[in-house]
């Protein structure tokens, strides 16, 4: 089935690149090959956690005049929750990486872009 699906899409592009009927439909300006290469980008980060609770902290300490002890509820508070957090990122960051959903880091993408290149020339 995907030989059928690859000489298919093989047959399109002749047909839009050949001069048989007139002016070809598909005139490319570069070559059709993938680069060896892709952008060095950094992979996006997650939502950020505990907003409420620190701007709840910020508030008691601005209340208080920045005293621990009169705020220390909303301290032990931002303190679970951040450690909730971070318990809950390094349980998805392992799942992420045992599954590795379909994705590499760009700096993965380039190495093996390096070791198997794409082929310049068919003939």
């Amino acid at each position: 089935m995907a030989s059928k699906s690859v000489t298919a899409l093989e047959e399109k592009v002749n047909q839009l690149l050949s001069r048989t009927n007139g002016k070809p439909v598909l005139k490319p300006n570069k070559p059709l090959v993938l680069k060896d290469e892709v952008a060095n980008r950094k992979m996006r980060r997650g939502e950020a956690t505990c907003i409420t609770e620190m701007s709840l902290l910020m508030a008691c300490w601005k209340k208080n005049e920045f005293n621990n002890t009169l705020c220390s509820s909303a301290i032990t508070t931002f303190y679970k929750c951040v450690e909730k957090a971070q318990i809950e990122a390094a349980k998805s960051k392992a799942a992420h990486q045992a599954s590795q959903g379909g994705r590499l880091v760009p700096k993965q993408a380039n190495t093996l872009l390096r070791r198997f290149p794409s082929i310049k020339n068919e003939h």
